[in-house]
């Protein structure tokens, strides 16, 4: 049985998650912040060819995702700093799990 948008209902899920993680961003971004609260540049310097304009529009997606929030501090300048969610804390495993994958996918297909 197909759900409205054509996808088998039991894959919804697999859909939606594929969604909130869609892009060559987002889990980057996520493993970076995975290690603390990270300002702008530092995530930036932490994932190296994103620009600060995809960087900006990925952090906006991934806090509308609830997977980061982001706190800004009553400094002067403002102080603003991203930190991941105990929702996207959730992700751990997965990432860790596609480490080890991308690791064994990169000796299969180098030869080594």
């Amino acid at each position: 049985m197909l759900s409205k948008g054509g996808c088998p209902k039991n894959a919804l899920s697999i859909r939606d998650a594929l969604e909130a993680l869609e892009g060559r961003w987002k889990l980057l971004i996520l493993f970076s912040l995975s290690t603390g609260n990270k300002r702008f540049k530092q995530i930036s310097k932490e994932v190296p060819g994103i620009t600060d304009k995809t960087l900006s529009k990925e952090l906006k997606n991934l806090e509308g995702n609830k997977l980061i929030t982001r706190n800004v501090y009553d400094t002067f300048p403002p102080t603003v700093e991203y930190s991941i969610t105990a929702h996207g804390k959730s992700l751990e495993k997965v990432m860790d799990e596609l480490h080890y994958w991308g690791l064994a996918h990169r000796k299969k297909i180098m030869g080594k």
